[in-house]
């Protein structure tokens, strides 16, 4: 069916797009409280506006026929009647058009779906000037692939002795999950480029919405080439319900004061433009709320759906709590965790428990029998400077013939986490610790992540560890895995090792580095980087010789304030080589121990596998970058790989728009999954695509991450320190896909926190300047990445002091003309064209009301129009 609104909607506030206009005077559909509408008979009442769902047993049918499709709902967040669940075939998304076809599912919902008659599909012009508006993804940019390539800034107006510097302390020692976690800081979400224009230069999802130029419902398409047309369909069936059903937002009284709604309901409405408006009882808001609404504008308060109705637009919800004044930092912050369903409550007493009672704890005699004692040996960690949870340490020890023994050694998370415990249910459940920009929500009670567990310099502490005997090429001659005891002799931050690195000749100044233990010298450790270091570069080299891959990222990290925990400033967070020394031997162990792992259970084994990019959008990058004279072989990871790091060069403008071609290859990128082994019968599905390799598992956080402590006892099985865990290959798929909810959750958390302090600092320090170059061009208005700050924003012309802009294509590129009105009238007006890899500068400026800013061009001043500068910073300022 054709819906009549693709025109201006002139419906009341509120209908949801694609609703019939059957309404009640008030505006929305029937109450929730009329008993009536719950009656199944609908003579002489309104109709449902949403279909019912199907019956498990045809859902069942449907699937194994193949007659309906299943796949995780995607809704955009700036065209919110836009939605999208993964083709099976890997090509172009399905497409899910309006409230009513989404059929009350929530954004990362399991979802059943009917296609539509072929005359019901999206139609997408081939000259669009609006391809990205399928891409409806929340930064699912898989870890696997990132780093943080450092544009050579350093940040302005540095203290000499800032307050806090909160570094990523979500950093792991792994290329997929911590040094490669990308922090895209999509503050409201820009990776969707395309929003409704409201009022100048601000975006407003729920504004009357105008169907794209560039789309349409297929009424004709005999005429039309096939891959202009786009699978549509409508929900029929819920699987699972991921989305938390919780959302933030602010409470308003009904329009209505009349209706009898008015008297027992007031309207919450979220922040997130996805979830409905919801209805919550009068009884459930502050007593005041009816008599003083005002006085609650700016109060931000969690709302959870209870129900929602066939026949009702909007839903049904609880009120559960006041958070506080919006745009306060930690108002904000519980309200991301509530929606993301992180468990941020204290352990219970039962949880506690688990925990050893007797403090200070010490290791029991009989663990030294049981295990290989290596507290006599050079071993020392290498994290971030604020980390308090400390996974991984290293060894290298120098052998007779010229090689070297090398161990990567794990703290044994399982060994205080008993198997059916308490304890084990709730980090199964938590499934991993949740770094936000000012603290950490973590899997475990802190006595273990920061003191029993974590591998803390000067104590004997709990370890598994893999040992290989390495050439100095990196080159692995023998291997052992086994539970040891180690007794790290120091704890190295980044720079302390980047420093070791940088002065391979010089002995390192004692007040330069943390304590060593008496039994080392700083020497001893000091050989032992510059080995490592050495052995990890040929590792790298060889890993891409053997066709990884690696988008470099660009993220932020902040330094706060001591007393106020406001953000003073923030810069590009460097990564370095003493990153990348520590992320190799974890990638190596990582890689190890899935080997071990498959080779012994091959039915039972939790690898995590990377299935590769999605065909249709690597097809269009392809197309794009033979557009822009860029050529660009996507064949395999490595093709892809070297087309980035071989294109461009080392200037300033070369590395601005590698930024951008990377960011546009993530959009094409899967995320990593965990899976069990026994369950995925195809092994070409095993593989890993951007570190390219067969098998791959987590290893190397235990403390972080549940995957990492399934896979702990299931290495200790393969050892015979104890039996295989009790898990049949199906119920190890379900704690897998649990997992994976959750990182995926947890990452998604983890952008808002940046995105929410960098929100702050524009508002607290705003307005900010800098440099940006230009991804895409529509017909009025184009998006930047803000190459300071690593933020993408769009730029809308109608908010800019034009007196008049035009678009063309020129060829195929798209252009944007913008003609400036002149300060002084005598002036001619200057023209500045905008095209896609443009430099420009531009201002990011808070919003008056909400916390959120935007972006706007800074006209040309009496010189033309600003271009990139260069800047010259110093060494020493910049480290």
């Amino acid at each position: 069916m054709s819906h009549p609104d693709y025109k201006l909607n002139l419906r009341p506030l509120g209908t949801p797009r694609g609703v019939s206009s059957v309404v009640g005077p008030h505006g929305v559909g029937v109450s929730p409280g009329d008993k009536k509408s719950k009656s199944k008979s609908t003579r002489g009442k309104k109709k449902s506006i949403f279909e019912t769902y199907m019956s498990k047993e045809d859902v069942s049918e449907g699937l194994k026929k193949g007659t309906l499709i299943q796949g995780v709902l995607r809704i955009n967040p700036k065209k919110f009647h836009e939605a999208f669940i993964p083709s099976p075939d890997g090509d172009r998304d399905i497409f899910i058009d309006g409230v009513v076809s989404r059929n009350r599912a929530l954004n990362g919902d399991l979802v059943v779906v009917k296609l539509l008659p072929e005359e019901q599909w999206k139609v997408i012009k081939p000259e669009s000037t609006d391809k990205e508006t399928e891409i409806a993804y929340e930064s699912e940019f898989p870890e696997e692939l990132c780093g943080h390539h450092l544009l050579q800034q350093s940040p302005k107006g540095h203290n000499d002795s800032p307050d806090v510097i909160i570094e990523a302390q979500f950093d792991d020692s792994d290329s997929e999950d911590g040094h490669g976690s990308t922090q895209n800081v999509l503050v409201d979400g820009v990776k969707n480029l395309s929003v409704c224009v409201h009022e100048k230069g601000k975006e407003d999802a729920r504004a009357p919405l105008i169907k794209d130029e560039s789309t349409s419902t297929s009424q004709d398409t005999g005429a039309l080439p096939e891959k202009s047309l786009q699978r549509s369909a409508k929900v029929v069936y819920i699987l699972e319900k991921k989305h938390s059903r919780a959302a933030t937002g602010f409470l308003k009284l009904l329009a209505d004061k009349n209706s009898e709604l008015f008297r027992k309901y007031a309207l919450f409405s979220p922040s997130d433009h996805r979830v409905p408006r919801i209805y919550v009882p009068l009884k459930d808001c502050p007593q005041d709320f009816v008599t003083r609404p005002k006085d609650y504008a700016n109060i931000l308060f969690i709302c959870r759906i209870v129900d929602w109705k066939e026949d009702s637009n909007f839903a049904l919800g609880q009120l559960a709590k006041s958070l506080g004044q919006a745009g306060e930092i930690e108002p904000e912050t519980e309200g991301i965790l509530t929606e993301y369903g992180v468990d941020f409550s204290e352990f219970s007493s039962e949880v506690l428990e688990c925990l050893p009672q007797g403090l200070p704890w010490t290791i029991p005699p009989e663990e030294f029998s049981k295990r290989r004692d290596l507290r006599k040996d050079c071993i020392f960690t290498i994290d971030p400077s604020t980390a308090r949870d400390l996974d991984d340490a290293l060894s290298c020890k120098p052998l007779t013939d010229g090689n070297f023994e090398v161990g990567v050694h794990i703290a044994d998370v399982s060994y205080f986490v008993p198997e059916g415990s308490d304890l084990d249910k709730v980090a199964a459940e938590r499934a991993t610790s949740v770094y936000l920009v000012q603290k950490v929500v973590p899997m475990l009670p802190r006595l273990l992540c920061e003191e029993l567990c974590s591998l803390n310099p000067g104590t004997d502490k709990l370890t598994f560890s893999v040992i290989w005997t390495l050439t100095p090429e990196g080159k692995i001659l023998d291997e052992w895995f086994g539970r040891t005891i180690i007794c790290s002799c120091t704890k190295l931050s980044y720079e302390h090792a980047q420093s070791m690195i940088e002065s391979p000749m010089e002995k390192i100044p004692e007040k330069k580095l943390p304590p060593i233990s008496p039994e080392h010298s700083s020497e001893e450790v000091h050989r032992a980087v510059l080995n490592l270091h050495e052995m990890a570069k040929h590792l790298r080299q060889q890993r891409f010789v053997d066709g990884s891959l690696r988008l470099d990222q660009l993220k932020l990290a902040f330094t706060l304030d001591h007393e106020t925990g406001l953000p003073q400033e923030c810069h590009i967070y460097e990564y370095r080589d003493s990153n990348k020394l520590v992320e190799e031997f974890m990638l190596l162990a990582n890689m190890a121990v899935a080997h071990k792992i498959y080779r012994t259970f091959p039915e039972r084994a939790l690898l995590r596998r990377h299935p590769p990019p999605q065909a249709k959008m690597l097809r269009d990058l392809v197309e794009f970058c033979n557009q822009m004279g860029l050529p660009m072989d996507v064949s395999s990871a490595g093709a892809l790989n070297e087309s980035l790091t071989k294109t461009f060069g080392d200037d300033r403008y070369s590395l601005a728009r590698k930024e951008v071609l990377t960011n546009m290859c993530s959009r094409s990128m899967q995320m990593a999954l965990y899976f069990c082994s026994g369950v995925l019968r195809d092994k070409v599905q095993f593989q890993h695509y951007a570190l390219n390799v067969p098998l791959y598992t987590h290893f190397t956080s235990p403390i972080r991450r549940f995957a990492d402590v399934l896979v702990h006892r299931l290495l200790a099985a393969t050892l015979g320190y104890r039996e295989l865990p009790a898990l049949e290959p199906n119920t190890l798929q379900k704690q897998a896909d649990h997992c994976n909810d959750r990182r995926m959750a947890s990452k998604r958390v983890q952008e808002l926190s940046t995105g929410l302090f960098f929100a702050v600092l524009v508002k607290e320090s705003g307005p900010l300047e800098s440099e940006a170059m230009v991804m895409g061009v529509l017909n009025q208005a184009f998006d930047v990445l803000v190459l300071r700050y690593g933020v993408q924003k769009r730029i809308y012309c109608n908010a800019l002091a034009l007196r008049s802009h035009h678009f063309q294509r020129v060829g195929r590129k798209p252009e944007l003309t913008l003609v400036w009105e002149p300060e002084d009238t005598e002036q001619e007006p200057a023209r500045q064209v905008i095209t896609i890899f443009s430099l420009v500068q531009v201002v990011l400026q808070a919003d008056a009301t909400v916390l959120k800013y935007s972006a706007v061009l800074k006209p040309p001043g009496p010189e033309g129009f600003p271009g990139l500068e260069e800047e010259a910073v110093d060494d020493k300022q910049k480290d």
